[in-house]
């Protein structure tokens, strides 16, 4: 690693499934910072686990944080493609006498494990190999190569998040770097990397914080400089169990056909671990302008949907309305591709969409609402819309539809000949304008109904009401 002031992280997934919503709060901490401090966002890819790596793995972490907006630099770097830097560096450690080949085999390892348990001690590699002359071993032996671990002292990790936490080195064995079949464990390819990658803050969740113990071992070894270690809580659920499925631990795209905005996620991530005081809303400029580590949280943040439902309502509603409009068709084609929305289509939802958005916490709620301008022509009526639609409303509709012939086509006039079509048969509002909004609509609730005749405009409004009378 070249001595450079310029902050360099990374965010460095296993290929072994979705984004989820752990890994992604991860990568959004490590790009905040980076975009904080004007430094580098690195993306590498740990697919070492040839068995359980997949390349639509991969698609699925790139597709998640393209979609949040977290853009790393430069080209992703694959660590399997490694594999033979990480066997150079552990062959770098045998010669500096940092390392040590071990020949015991797996029925060896098996029995020192047994008689550990039967004497109640702690299961780990006990050196057997560590002094020992490599003349001993069997002709051709396969054999590991292990890392000379200091056995006295503490090993300590200054973590910003954790604190100063020590390990003592007589618990931590002689862990492999490079397995019988020459390739590199996990411990040995992550040191690798960083270091050759320039990383200098490691941010992540705190189930590495033992690895971090491991990993500064190796770094020492090497003579390498320690980096910034941060180990964030993880997320728990409503109930503070981990965070399972039922919870919200799905895959970052599922949120995106949930109808959550990039933004708006971005926003409940940081909060998730992250304060700025009682700074709830945070848009994400502000977030690069504020984020620094100090304010990491060290107990773990609890996911609430509800909470993420009303800011995503927050941003809804805070978008331009042909802004808008167009996230609605985009998110439509992704999660109803069979849906075509024509130019009409897009100028009638952008004029309804400033009562559209207030009532929608997601897009997937905005789609339904909208629904009815999609295309010309009768809506399909819900189950609501068919019970409010009785023969006595579907009378009053008919005798109001001769009366919007002759009107200017504006919300108020409209509204005050309903009005008085209700005033002459002694009847209430609702009992006219709730069979309009069905026949218009196909729903029971809409925005405004007026405004939305206008929206319709003349024609098409009439001929809805006609399709319900007739």
């Amino acid at each position: 690693m070249a001595e450079n002031s310029t902050p360099v992280l990374r965010f460095a997934p296993s290929p072994t499934g979705y984004l989820h919503i752990g890994g992604a709060r991860t990568a959004l901490f490590n790009w905040l910072y980076a975009r904080h401090a004007g430094g580098r966002f690195l993306l590498r890819i740990e697919d070492t686990d040839r068995e359980r790596s997949t390349p639509e793995a991969v698609q699925a972490i790139l597709n998640g944080l393209v979609w949040l907006g977290l853009h790393w630099d430069g080209e992703p770097l694959f660590q399997f493609a490694r594999a033979e830097r990480h066997r150079e560096v552990a062959e770098a450690m045998l010669r500096n006498d940092r390392a040590y080949r071990c020949y015991a085999t797996p029925e060896e390892l098996t029995q020192m494990r047994e008689a550990q348990r039967a004497a109640g001690k702690p299961q780990r590699y006990d050196g057997r190999w560590r002094d020992r002359n490599p003349g001993d071993a069997p002709t051709d032996a396969p054999f590991v190569i292990r890392l000379k671990a200091p056995q006295e002292g503490e090993t300590i990790v200054n973590d910003v998040v954790q604190g100063e936490v020590r390990f003592a080195n007589a618990q931590l064995d002689d862990m492999i770097l490079l397995r019988s079949d020459g390739t590199p464990t996990y411990m040995l390819a992550v040191v690798v990397d960083d270091y050759d990658m320039g990383v200098t803050h490691v941010i992540r969740g705190d189930d590495h914080l033992n690895n971090a113990a491991r990993q500064l071992q190796i770094i020492e070894a090497m003579g390498w400089p320690r980096p910034v270690y941060g180990h964030v809580p993880l997320i728990h659920g409503p109930d503070g169990a981990k965070l399972s499925k039922r919870h919200g631990a799905l895959a970052v795209e599922a949120y995106r056909d949930m109808g959550y905005l990039p933004e708006a996620m971005r926003n409940y991530l940081l909060r998730l671990g992250w304060s700025h005081g009682n700074d709830e809303v945070i848009s994400t400029e502000q977030a690069i302008a504020w984020f620094d580590l100090t304010n990491l949280g060290k107990s773990p943040a609890r996911f609430d949907f509800k909470k993420l439902d009303n800011l995503n309502a927050h941003y809804i509603r805070a978008l331009d309305d042909a802004a808008l409009t167009a996230r609605l068709v985009t998110f439509l084609s992704h999660t109803q591709p069979e849906r075509e929305i024509d130019r009409a289509a897009r100028t009638r939802i952008t004029a309804a969409m400033p009562g559209l958005k207030e009532r929608a916490k997601t897009l997937v709620e905005l789609a339904q609402s909208a629904e009815f301008l999609f295309r010309d022509g009768a809506p399909v009526l819900d189950a609501q819309a068919e019970k409010i639609l009785s023969p006595d409303a579907r009378q009053l509709l008919s005798e109001l539809l001769p009366l919007l012939h002759r009107n200017e086509w504006k919300a108020e006039i409209l509204e005050s000949e309903v009005r008085a079509l209700v005033e002459q048969k002694g009847a209430k509002l609702g009992q006219i304008a709730q069979p309009l909004r069905a026949a218009l609509t196909g729903k029971s609730a809409s925005p405004p109904i007026f405004d939305m005749m206008v929206v319709l405009g003349r024609e098409e409004t009439l001929l809805r009401i006609g399709s319900v009378v007739r």
